[in-house]
């Protein structure tokens, strides 16, 4: 048994799908001042996925990557910053890698290059079980689930982007053609990994196994479907069916234009799709007409278009028509990527003080 200091959370217990909001636990006292409307953060989030219409649009931001000494200077830390603004949902990362960093830097030393298919399946992948690796997860769960009551999820590799860094994406693009046999074998065993560190971060109380699998480029994907159905769908499909013997959600994260297998991510049960990006030529309105009861998105602030350009009236006026679109369910409002360096804290600043009052005047 793993003890993770944490009510509730022990090794072997599930993650609920929650039908109610009598099923959801409370939050720390010394965090009150959180819970002034109806519902908690973490059922706020539940409500929307579950697609149903929450007291007010669920809020969060990636915004540690390039802006942490910025916020510092302004709020004291991330973490301060984040309660400010009162963020509802949080992103963990944490856990072993697939792969050892030294052993694959050794391989790469060996060839001259970077490997090939047939010669990763030589490469052995790192034990998910190793328990020590977790101990992020296990701070983050307790910084944001339990004292603050948030609703957590867990960042999880897929298998074309976990394997982008093994090959070089330009070499993976066409071992997807060169070498389908190897590529199999690897994603096979990829996908075992994956199932075993879902589990574990289920174990210790993720409410969401998030999917990390970039797929998409600005105007379509960066494979036919055909090649995605064949070669990615079905190890995808493993996983997420793991996960979902287990009562937890699962998200997906792929940047880029991904209409094109819309209806396979649908088939595949992702809860949540995260950034749905309308600057690749991801539309709402088909979100809307098509989508809205089997999928919720979580985006909606484009860090490629609208913050971090020092144009407040574009940046008002894009939060204002997506916030408005969705009052009544339906959305996660988060950025679309983390925020990027020539963000302001000025204009992050102006950009979730708008938010932080709209949501509540809705």
């Amino acid at each position: 048994m793993i003890e993770t200091g944490l009510t509730g959370f022990v090794r072997g217990c599930s993650c609920p799908r929650f039908d109610t909001l009598e099923d959801v636990g409370g939050v720390d006292a010394s965090f009150g001042r959180m819970v002034c409307s109806s519902m908690l953060p973490r059922e706020r989030v539940i409500e929307t996925i579950n697609h149903r219409k929450p007291d007010r649009v669920p809020v969060y931001a990636w915004v540690s990557a390039n802006l942490n000494d910025k916020i510092t200077e302004r709020f004291g830390s991330c973490e301060a910053f984040e309660d400010h603004y009162e963020f509802d949902y949080a992103h963990l990362f944490g856990g072993p890698s697939t792969y050892d960093t030294e052993r694959h830097k050794q391989l790469c030393g060996e060839l001259g290059r970077l490997p090939e298919p047939p010669e990763m399946l030589d490469l052995p992948m790192t034990d998910p079980n190793d328990m020590a690796a977790y101990q992020a997860v296990i701070d983050g769960i307790r910084h944001h689930k339990t004292e603050r009551g948030r609703f957590v999820y867990m960042q999880t590799p897929g298998f074309f982007e976990a394997m982008n860094g093994v090959f070089g994406i330009e070499n993976h693009l066409s071992y997807l053609l060169l070498y389908p046999d190897e590529i199999h074998e690897l994603y096979s065993r990829q996908a075992e990994w994956n199932k075993a560190f879902a589990m574990n971060c289920i174990d210790l109380g993720v409410d969401m196994v998030h999917v990390s699998d970039d797929w998409g480029a600005q105007a379509g994907l960066m494979f036919s479907p055909k090649v995605w159905w064949e070669m990615i769908f079905p190890y995808h499909k493993r996983v997420i069916e793991a996960v979902k013997s287990r009562g937890c959600y699962v998200s997906l994260h792929s940047d880029g234009n991904v209409m094109s297998v819309l209806d396979g991510i649908v088939e595949l049960g992702f809860d949540v799709v995260h950034p749905y990006q309308e600057s690749a030529g991801m539309d709402y309105s088909v979100y809307r007409s098509k989508y809205m009861d089997k999928f919720t998105v979580m985006g909606g602030l484009d860090v490629q278009t609208t913050i971090g350009f020092g144009k407040l009236d574009v940046l008002r006026a894009e939060i204002e028509r997506v916030l408005g679109m969705f009052k009544d369910g339906g959305l996660l409002y988060c950025t679309t990527h983390f925020i990027q360096n020539h963000c302001s804290i000025d204009e992050l600043v102006f950009a979730y003080d708008l938010i932080h009052d709209i949501v509540r005047k809705q």
